[in-house]
């Protein structure tokens, strides 16, 4: 019986990986659900070769001249129904930032395993989104190759004699520049990822080291560990997509070619194995480096840590002020530097939990704080000018 698969934010990065994947695989899968935010065109392609996938636009408007039809959503609730509806076995979530949280919540509801790209949704509610899969009985697999990488292992080895696991991290663009020279850095250069291939926020975070923050805090949700037991490791060059240390000393990684296919792979395909070629990789003449990374230079890493240990609304803080941050960094009204300052401003103020001791957020609660990170960050931004 094939598995019915929705695919949120199909024409973006994760999901054009996904829907390569989902070509191979006909004869494993049925395409039930495609959304993009606004590519109404990419969208109408791919139902060119998934006619049976119902189509959602989960921006608010259609743009002028498109023909709305009977098997189109349209809007950021109607995507939500349009999950509900879907009858998918496992929802590939690719939405960028805390929209795609809601979505997140909405596949777990119905009932559908989540295979998980977008990090915010652990970041900013893992207690709520655990607690949903567990009365609903349903599975998230994570698609963050380190995530992936770290659920696979633990797998293979099991939790319980986990030490500690290791994240890699490229160190992005900006490893070996002198902190003196970061407040010249353009959008255009930070764009310029050594290894990866992502969305521009995405990238830009993995230039600020903001990308590993938010692993820390995603890993922390999802393997039930303090931050303590997570270390950042600078891996320039992106083949150990993660590591776990046992306490009887033995340290294992999962390695392969930098190639987003994989995981997503193992997540559509999970719990079964499947053959692919995804990341093969060559021994010949390849070295390894690794390095600790540089918390002064880097301090949205740091601050990272600082959220997992505060607890509360402060990952939901840490993740909204730096999406503010980078949206106006990449729109030229602040400069590289600003980004971290924008964070370390809002994340000052008391974000404590609110809800009662033993209990955690919800979701209004959650929105709300994010809202109000966000405009925090905006007014630091307007009194900067």
């Amino acid at each position: 019986m094939k598995k019915r698969i929705a695919v949120l934010g199909a024409t973006g990065s994760i999901g054009k990986m996904t829907m390569d994947i989902l070509r191979q695989g006909r004869d494993d899968f049925e395409v039930v659900l495609l959304s993009s935010h606004g590519n109404i065109r990419g969208l109408l392609d791919l139902s060119g070769e998934f006619p049976a996938a119902r189509l959602a636009l989960s921006g608010p408007v259609p743009p002028e001249g498109t023909t709305r039809t009977e098997a189109t959503y349209y809007g950021t609730r109607a995507l939500l129904t349009a999950i509900a509806e879907s009858g998918a076995n496992l929802v590939v979530n690719g939405i960028a930032g805390a929209a795609g949280l809601p979505p997140s919540l909405a596949a777990l509801e119905a009932g559908a395993d989540l295979a998980l790209a977008n990090k915010e949704t652990i970041v900013m509610a893992a207690p709520l989104v655990f607690a949903l899969a567990e009365k609903k009985k349903t599975h998230i697999l994570p698609v963050d190759s380190e995530h992936s990488a770290v659920f696979n292992l633990l797998e293979a080895h099991g939790k319980e004699r986990l030490e500690r696991i290791f994240l890699t991290a490229s160190g992005g663009p900006f490893r070996n520049l002198p902190a003196e020279q970061f407040r010249l850095i353009t959008p255009q250069e930070a764009l310029a990822h050594p290894t990866w291939n992502m969305g521009p926020k995405i990238t830009v975070d993995s230039a600020t080291l903001a990308n590993k923050g938010l692993e820390v805090i995603e890993a922390a949700g999802l393997f039930g560990v303090g931050p303590d037991q997570i270390s950042v490791v600078i891996h320039p060059q992106s083949i150990v997509h993660s590591m776990v240390a046992f306490r009887e000393g033995g340290v294992y990684a999962q390695m392969s070619n930098p190639d987003m296919r994989l995981p997503i792979h193992g997540a559509l395909y999970w719990p079964k194995r499947s053959p692919c070629s995804f990341g093969a990789l060559s021994f010949d003449g390849l070295t390894l480096e690794f390095d600790k990374p540089d918390y002064k230079k880097f301090p949205l890493l740091p601050l990272a840590y600082d959220a997992v240990r505060a607890g509360g609304l402060y990952p939901t803080v840490y993740n909204a002020a730096n999406e503010a941050a980078v949206t106006a960094f990449l729109s030229k009204k602040i400069g590289f530097l600003d980004i971290s300052a924008i964070v370390e401003y809002v994340f000052k103020r008391d974000w404590r939990n609110p809800a009662p001791p033993g209990s955690f957020p919800d979701l209004e609660t959650i929105i709300e704080a994010d809202r109000q990170a966000r405009e925090r960050a905006l007014n630091y931004i307007s009194e900067k000018k």
